[in-house]
């Protein structure tokens, strides 16, 4: 039996306002993470890897930087048929931008015409995860279902956070009800203080969802909404399976991380996301050789850590240091740097994400910070100490006393 022919898209048009001022200059999937990498190369690495070469990113939202990444690091053999393309809103059915994630879909059906697939997987794009989808998409031909929902086991009291899954009772694998964010969800029935929320991954009947989201297109009271529209639809219909992640089997994947999913939808999840990359045996491993993550850093030189005299020893402690960082007498600890990162002597940075070109000079000291590229710390200036004198310099500081600067951001002395 020959293989299905399989096309994925990847929902790459969010506005990502939780992440604020991060996405004031760029979309969400663009947002770079873990000093190297950009949000949307965990989605397309597992596509990748699960040799799925036909793919479509849908943009909208200030989506240049994320363009650019795109076509300068993931070209693919066009001679073989492969490929990455970015396809930005074209106001194909109207004169309307894309009204939600079903509605972009609708808007470039042309594309699933142009290719003819037999499976389109449909995938978020600002995720960090490992994920094999041929075994999903083997599941789901097996499930004989035309709509597969890939549902991740969370803890039943944070159910209120998610679109959750509810199995019937008899057949774990078919969807009995979708729940968004239900307020008094049942628990799994081998797991009572678990419940499957939707990973925001799809797998369907390229056929089906054709029709799916056609039909979706001429309501007048829809969201037209991949999770709060389209899915209800399948599963009204009883042909909706669930595929439990916990499933999944990544090559090279350890029992610490096999499972790791987060949404990185708030700038306190994007902070502790990060941070979930740097412990001797991290949530999420990033050194994991059969199953690498795929991204457009080439060309730069090696870290460097220079001074050791007169009291200042430039060095770094359970940290990620990219390529390009000059460590010049300062320290850093527990902390991402970027590429292009400079700590001058005796400067120090602890427990933050630093990205691209952040200079960080004399004497300066940084706490708890996300600081965006390009951005400089002047001498003697200490940020993300005392929330009050940072909201006064006009930062943004989160609930949890996260201190974040603006892209391009010269901080002074207050």
């Amino acid at each position: 039996m020959a293989a299905p022919r399989v096309l994925a898209i990847v929902l790459a048009g969010g506005e990502g306002k939780r992440l604020m001022p991060l996405t004031a200059d760029r979309a969400k999937p663009g947002v770079p993470f873990g000093g190297i990498y950009r949000l949307i190369d965990f989605a397309l690495s597992n596509l990748v890897n699960s040799h799925y070469l036909q793919i479509v990113v849908l943009t909208q939202y200030k989506s240049h930087s994320l363009d650019r990444h795109i076509t300068k690091t993931w070209r693919m053999s066009h001679l073989l048929g492969n490929f990455v393309a970015s396809v930005p809103a074209q106001q194909r059915v109207g004169k309307h931008w894309y009204l939600g994630s079903a509605d972009a879909i609708y808007q470039c059906l042309n594309i699933i015409s142009d290719e003819r697939p037999d499976i389109v997987i449909v995938v978020g794009a600002d995720h960090v995860y490992r994920m094999d989808f041929k075994q999903m998409v083997d599941a789901h031909i097996e499930s004989g279902a035309q709509l597969s929902v890939a549902g991740i086991r969370q803890p039943i009291a944070l159910a209120d956070q998610f679109g959750v899954i509810d199995t019937d009772p008899t057949d774990a694998t078919k969807i009995r009800a979708f729940l968004e964010k239900p307020t008094d969800p049942v628990g799994l029935p081998d797991s009572p203080g678990e419940v499957l929320a939707s990973m925001g991954n799809y797998v369907f009947d390229a056929d089906a969802l054709v029709e799916a989201v056609t039909q979706d297109a001429a309501s007048l009271t829809s969201r037209h909404d991949m999770g709060g529209d389209i899915v209800p639809m399948f599963v009204e219909r009883g042909t909706a399976a669930v595929y439990d992640f916990i499933r999944n089997d990544v090559p090279g994947s350890t029992d610490r991380d096999r499972d790791y999913w987060r949404d990185v939808g708030t700038l306190d999840s994007y902070y502790e996301a990060n941070r979930d990359l740097m412990a001797v045996q991290p949530v999420f491993n990033l050194y994991n050789e059969l199953w690498p993550l795929y991204t457009g850093y080439v060309g730069l030189p090696p870290a460097k850590f220079v001074h050791a005299s007169g009291g200042r020893v430039g060095h770094a402690v359970d940290s990620i240091v990219s390529p390009g960082v000059i460590v010049s007498g300062g320290q850093a600890a527990g902390s991402v740097l970027s590429p292009g990162v400079v700590l001058h002597s005796w400067s120090s940075v602890a427990d933050s994400v630093l990205m691209d070109n952040v200079e960080v000079q004399r004497h300066a000291q940084i706490n708890r910070c996300i600081i965006d590229k390009n951005c400089v710390i002047e001498e003697n200036v200490r940020v993300g100490f005392d929330p009050e004198v940072d909201r006064a310099r006009g930062l943004t500081v989160t609930e949890s006393g996260l201190t974040v600067i603006p892209k391009g951001t010269i901080v002074r002395d207050a």
